[in-house]
């Protein structure tokens, strides 16, 4: 499943194919850019938390100036990674919000999530993993 966000908010996807409001294609890719993507495997116990943190998330990267527009990609195998797709304006912006008041805000449940796994002697609930590339072509 994907789920769209953008300044707009959530937009569930109804099909497989769902494009936001405002998008001309995945990402508003018409535009360049920078793309972060962030690879995260969830333990099966913690994906209802997961999808959850993303339904009710707090739209502070909505706030950076240069955020284009964000996915979050549902595995249709159990067990395979979420991808979240975020798309900026360039890396700098991509930046600012990485070091933001607003990144932390974002984060804060899923941070906590990981820190009383960690109290608790247990593996992390989720793992992460980002990557990020400059927009060659549409």
């Amino acid at each position: 499943m994907i789920y769209g966000m953008s300044s707009s908010g959530v937009t569930p996807a109804p099909g497989p194919t769902h494009i936001a409001p405002g998008c001309c294609g995945l990402l508003q890719l018409c535009q360049p850019g920078f793309v972060a993507i962030n690879t995260i495997h969830c333990q099966p116990q913690y994906v209802d938390r997961f999808r959850d943190l993303f339904g009710s998330r707090a739209h502070a990267i909505d706030r950076i100036p240069g955020f284009l527009g964000m996915y979050v990609l549902e595995p249709k195998t159990e067990g395979e990674a979420y991808l979240v797709v975020s798309h900026w304006v360039n890396e700098a912006a991509f930046d600012s919000w990485t070091g933001s008041e607003e990144f932390l805000e974002g984060h804060r449940r899923a941070f906590e999530d990981m820190r009383l796994a960690k109290e608790r002697g247990e593996e992390p609930p989720m793992k992460s993993e980002f990557r990020t590339y400059s927009l060659l072509t549409t």
